[in-house]
């Protein structure tokens, strides 16, 4: 397993020196100055051009991607150009309130698409299957944001079951903490539900139907063991992949979440930064959600690892 750490950490670096190579190329070729947005309508060329040489935003393409990168190894993003605070600080700041999202999201995911997965895979064809296959064909074709703003006016409008405004730190209050997360989890999990049903009714439709199951069958073995104890053991490592997936795309979606029920997280802020072109917190951000990207598949491929020997190297 050591081995397997190893071997993916190291494909790791390259990854982030390509992806953060991308970003810096990107957010360069943004159109438009960044000290003009700062400064407004009211910016003459003169103002804008004595900005952007306090910004550094005079330079060539290689002097400033040299900066980028000595930041980059001194474990830092760079300050924000409207407020002057370290980039890490901002999201610092933020990450936990998404991350909260993202993690109840997932465990709202991960137990409808399991309950529905296996709902279907263990009898294809049957009004089950066919039940679940509908709930998770609607799953998928509906916007997070629109099952948010649904179930923020359903159980925290008119019922009053659930705070508008629904996040509070953790550290302040932790019921108020866990109760604010339920609607959110439930808009972002429901429709990253979709993806896990899927896999696992294909996966668990393949299971059942092999010739271990029938013979385990045939030697009494009870239904309910075959179902989880082989068949739902032996489906995992294509669920992970569907999870692995889900997870980022939720982290796209979180945005949107986190607009319809007002939380401070990371979201807000990059968006905020791509309109006012604070290119600083842009590239930080996307290297960030690009990091969380990176630790999630590792963890992933970990767990392959671990419920398959095969997928170790040799």
């Amino acid at each position: 397993m050591l081995k397997l750490i190893l071997t993916r950490l190291a494909l790791a670096v390259p990854q982030l020196l390509i992806l953060s190579f991308l970003v810096f190329l990107l957010t360069y070729l943004m159109p438009g100055s960044p000290a003009a947005a700062i400064l407004g309508y009211s910016a003459t060329p003169e103002s804008i051009a004595k900005l952007e040489a306090q910004l550094g935003l005079d330079r060539s393409f290689l002097e400033r991607l040299g900066e980028f990168y000595a930041q980059l190894f001194q474990g830092s993003l760079g300050t924000s150009f409207l407020n002057g605070r370290p980039v890490l600080d901002l999201y610092a700041e933020r990450l936990p309130a998404t991350l909260s999202l993202i993690v109840g999201g997932l465990l709202v995911a991960i137990l409808i698409g399991l309950t529905l997965g296996i709902i279907g895979g263990t009898k294809p064809g049957s009004v089950r299957d066919r039940i679940s296959t509908a709930i998770t064909s609607i799953s998928l074709a509906t916007p997070e944001f629109w099952i948010g703003i649904i179930l923020l006016l359903v159980f925290a409008v008119q019922l009053r079951l659930f705070p508008v405004v629904s996040y509070v730190p953790l550290h302040v209050d932790p019921a108020a903490w866990a109760r604010g997360l339920v609607l959110p989890s439930l808009a972002l999990g429901i429709a990253g539900a979709a993806l896990i049903a899927r896999q696992t009714r294909t996966a668990m439709a393949g299971a059942m139907s092999s010739r271990y199951v029938d013979s385990l069958t045939a030697a009494g073995v009870p239904r309910r063991r075959i179902i989880f104890r082989y068949a739902f053991k032996n489906s995992l490592v294509p669920v992970l992949a569907s999870t692995g997936l889900t997870v980022s795309i939720m982290l796209g979606a979180s945005f949107a979440i986190e607009k319809v029920f007002g939380f401070p997280g990371v979201g807000g802020l990059l968006l905020h930064s791509v309109t006012s072109k604070d290119l600083a917190i842009v590239q930080g951000g996307v290297l960030l959600i690009a990091i969380l990207i990176i630790l999630v598949n590792l963890i992933l491929d970990i767990s392959y690892g671990l419920i398959n020997p095969k997928a170790r190297p040799a």
